[in-house]
């Protein structure tokens, strides 16, 4: 497997974990908002194979304690239950970043017990799904999957929404709520600007706007929160 990026130290991007952050090429969708866009659509080069990942994971047993995957999408590749195997072998916990496209690759890690954390990004309401997503359509079944999936997995995950001003507004929370109604975790993540996201002309919400849509999630998932701002 082909690895486009890697960070060699997060405290962020693992809860509870020392870890370093993978990220892996492809993607479903096109997200106008993406900070990864140079992933997401395939144009960022690899910068290693896996055999020079787990060299360099070797040489940080001890030090790290965790591997978060990230991308673009890293369900697109097959063959990340092997290398997550390889990986968990050497001693690190396993968080996966996903957009929940691909609940049959989700449904065999968490059966196999690869992943000890998962997080999920919830795009928006379901009628502004695919419009976000930046795709012409979205199959919404497959999308209540794999939330299903993480929410009777018994492994900590979850679920999140970058918040764009030009995207969402006040109501599509409740539709959002509607989808992730008991979850254990819902992040109100607020749009941040920069260089490698495609589109122009995208806003942050103002902190009064997000902390009133994650009043309206806590009436369907009472561990809401919001990160990104001060």
């Amino acid at each position: 497997m082909k690895i486009h990026g890697l960070q060699k130290m997060t405290l962020l991007d693992f809860p509870g974990r020392v870890a370093c952050t993978v990220f892996l090429g492809g993607c479903d969708f096109r997200c106008p908002f993406c900070h990864n866009f140079e992933l997401a659509d395939g144009s960022a080069k690899p910068v290693m194979e896996e055999e020079e990942l787990l060299s360099f994971l070797k040489k940080r047993q001890g030090l790290l304690d965790g591997v978060a995957f990230t991308g673009g999408e890293p369900c697109l590749h097959r063959d990340l239950p092997d290398l997550i195997r390889r990986i968990r072998e050497l001693g690190f916990a396993v968080k996966l970043d996903t957009n929940g496209y691909h609940p049959r690759l989700l449904q065999a890690l968490l059966e196999e017990g690869l992943i000890d954390y998962a997080a999920m990004d919830i795009k928006n309401c379901p009628e502004k799904y695919a419009l976000t997503c930046g795709v012409s359509e979205v199959n919404m079944d497959t999308v209540r999957e794999s939330i299903a999936l993480l929410m009777n997995s018994g492994i900590d995950y979850e679920f999140r929404t970058t918040v764009v001003e030009e995207f969402h507004q006040a109501e599509d929370f409740h539709g959002i709520g509607e989808l992730i109604r008991g979850a254990r975790h819902y992040y109100l993540q607020c749009f941040t600007d920069r260089d490698s996201v495609p589109f122009g002309n995208l806003h942050a919400p103002s902190k009064e706007a997000l902390e009133a849509y994650a009043e309206i999630a806590r009436q369907y998932v009472s561990d809401t929160s919001i990160r990104g701002v001060d």
